[in-house]
């Protein structure tokens, strides 16, 4: 798993997410969630990654620092 920035423009993609949420509810915005969660999941592929990545998640702590 590489937890190393690999982003090509980080601001740009994080636009790019919140355009998306414009003007959905809480249940859409949650569904537009998931559908991206496993788009990017078959993205990677591996199961033994995305595993690890599930993992990191939940240890990361809720806020910065």
């Amino acid at each position: 798993m590489n937890t190393n920035p690999h982003f090509q423009d980080a601001d740009a993609f994080y636009e790019q997410l919140l355009d998306a949420h414009t003007g959905l509810g809480r249940e859409d915005s949650e569904l537009l969630n998931a559908r991206l969660i496993l788009l990017l999941a078959n993205q990677i592929g591996d199961a033994g990654v995305l595993k690890a990545c599930i993992d990191a998640a939940r240890d990361m702590p809720a806020t910065p620092g």
